[in-house]
């Protein structure tokens, strides 16, 4: 087979592409495994090939040892990481519909993503080993951008980074959010219900109007897009009949092609504010307080973060201790007087008029106090505001009050996950247990408490933070660990799986997952016999009969492939707490 021997270009930005190329660091060295699609012989897939070539171009298909890109960069167990047969780089709706052809015709499943930075999650790695990869990052057209009503219009592979350069090479007055890294795609990470930080923070939760490819290559636009003449494409959520949206994200059902996305109209100034709490117990009293704020709509977008990660970016662990062990608490406190910080730190913002944000920020301490008497000297704000009273240009916003808290992309957090590296080397990786839980102060101290000790009873530190939203959080506990050290990565998956199962005793559930865990979660929503899921899969037969859209996605599997399925005892045999002892 003619084909590309090495993998693709995917950033311009030479710090982007080689932060990149230093994600496969690590992994053993040696050829990448050959598999082929399930149920597809040598013959037939070399055909296959051969024709996705003929549309794409020998420079654009991907086969062999230049696959290497397209498997997990931060897998516990790399000889269980899934890995694709192939991997093709359309530029275009024309060149993906002639590649879902071809994927039709030898049913040859594809494992769709737009960026691959789905990091700690699997990244590119596909549910179905021999699945071919479908990397969207070559459709990269930042479409619009219309500033008076604050939207863009993207494709799959648009970045962070790309959309916040197009609005600044337009001069336009709008911020769009960013996630903590701006290499990720901006719809990559709305279909996986991702988040930023500035007020448009809920990603999927400001979209409008999106364009799907389905698996026979036919289009459909969603909400007010389904008119052909729409003056309200992307300006609306209302639409007439059954809001079809949501069907397409972390889904199977179809590739989102084009997306609307809403942004924040730059602000005059922004009020950078944090509020500090000493002892691990005292987020009941933030939850309370601060939640109560969120949901009288006194604060917008709220980020809660712990000293141990916070001191991840000022320094490696073996720099703030020696020790054998988790780090003890006495130590926790000298850090927090080092850093001029507390245990937990609340991290809010105020976008707006000055006037406007000093009565918000305002109302807060007066509430706080009401609560926490004597802690004024826990609250620290700095106003940032544009010299001629019109927008505030973002950039001019230093760390670590801009970056990501003002929609400008970077790589400043990605030190985060070399925390735990050794004086000697090592590779850093990270994976999460992200789960849902009301924002009830009882619940998440008692959640906290049990955390830590699972944490720390594998000789690690508990590493969490959390987005404030009105009624619930989404509480990240962070899995850094040194991906070239066996026994780190044992004690990491003996992590993982035991939060899982504490979350899943109090009727906590995740909301995303790692391509290995996506049977784990999806069996969760058991209700009435997995209703859901039947309801899913009866949708995912009718608008993919062949199953070729990536099967397994978020658990819903198509009935080609459906004997795949996991349950959770080979789940955990294969990625959990067997696995990880026989390390």
């Amino acid at each position: 087979m003619d084909t590309s021997t090495v993998g693709p270009i995917r950033y311009t930005d030479p710090e982007y592409q080689q932060a990149h190329n230093e994600l496969f660091l690590g992994r053993p060295r040696g050829p990448v495994k050959r598999v082929l699609p399930p149920g597809v012989g040598q013959k037939t897939f070399e055909e296959a090939v051969s024709q996705l070539v003929g549309i794409l171009g020998v420079e654009h298909v991907f086969t062999s040892d230049a696959l290497a890109d397209y498997i997990d960069p931060y897998a516990t167990v790399h000889e269980q990481s899934t890995v694709p047969s192939a991997a093709v780089c359309p530029a275009n709706v024309e060149e993906l519909r002639s590649i879902l052809a071809v994927a039709n015709k030898y049913r040859i499943p594809l494992w769709t993503f737009s960026r691959g930075k789905n990091l700690g999650y699997g990244g590119p790695s596909p549910r179905v080993s021999g699945s071919i990869a479908l990397d969207l990052h070559r459709m990269n057209r930042v479409l619009e951008v219309n500033e008076k009503f604050a939207y863009a219009v993207v494709e799959p592979g648009v970045t962070f980074q790309e959309l916040y350069k197009e609005c600044v090479r337009q001069k336009l007055n709008v911020w769009p959010s960013t996630a903590s890294l701006g290499w990720g795609s901006v719809m990559g990470n709305t279909l996986d219900r991702g988040q930023g930080f500035v007020p448009t923070a809920n990603h999927f939760e400001h979209v409008s109007g999106m364009e799907v490819m389905l698996a026979d290559g036919s289009i459909v636009r969603t909400g007010q897009w389904a008119k052909t003449n729409s003056k309200s494409a992307h300006l609306s959520k209302f639409t007439f009949g059954p809001g079809i949206d949501s069907l397409f994200m972390q889904s199977n059902l179809g590739i989102v092609t084009k997306m609307g996305i809403g942004l924040t109209p730059a602000p005059e100034a922004i009020l950078s504010c944090s509020f500090w709490m000493p002892d691990q117990e005292d987020i009941d009293v933030i939850t309370d307080v601060f939640g109560d704020l969120r949901r009288r709509a006194i604060l917008p977008s709220t980020y809660v973060f712990n000293i141990v990660e916070w001191s991840s970016i000022f320094g490696k662990r073996h720099e703030w201790w020696s020790g054998s062990g988790p780090i003890p608490g006495w130590r926790l406190k000298e850090i927090q007087k080092q850093l001029d910080t507390g245990h937990w730190t609340v991290r809010f913002n105020f976008y707006g008029p000055p006037a406007i944000n000093q009565a918000q920020y305002d109302e807060v301490v007066k509430t706080v106090l009401k609560r926490v008497p004597g802690t004024e000297s826990r609250f620290k704000s700095q106003l940032f505001r544009s010299s001629d009273g019109g927008a505030l240009d973002a950039a001019t916003v230093p760390m670590p009050f801009g970056g990501m808290f003002v929609g400008v992309p970077t790589l400043w957090s990605l030190p985060l996950v070399n925390f735990v590296l050794p004086k000697s080397g090592g590779v850093g990786a990270h994976g999460a247990y992200a789960t849902i839980i009301p924002l009830d102060g009882a619940v998440m101290r008692e959640w906290v408490v049990t955390a830590r000790q699972i944490y720390e009873d594998q000789g690690l530190d508990a590493m969490c933070d959390f987005f404030m939203h009105e009624k619930h959080s989404v509480f990240v506990c962070m899995l850094v660990f040194d991906k070239t050290n066996p026994e780190h990565c044992a004690a990491i998956d003996r992590i993982f799986f035991k939060l899982f199962e504490e979350g899943k005793k109090r009727g906590f559930s995740k909301y995303r997952a790692h391509v290995n865990h996506m049977d784990l979660v999806a069996e969760q929503n058991d209700f009435n016999g997995f209703a859901y899921r039947k309801f899913v899969e009866r949708l995912k037969d009718a608008v993919d009969p062949n199953g070729i859209l990536s099967p397994g996605k978020s658990g819903i599997w198509p009935q080609t492939y459906r004997h795949l399925r996991e349950t959770t005892e080979e789940i955990h045999d294969a990625y959990g707490f067997k696995a990880a002892a026989r390390l």
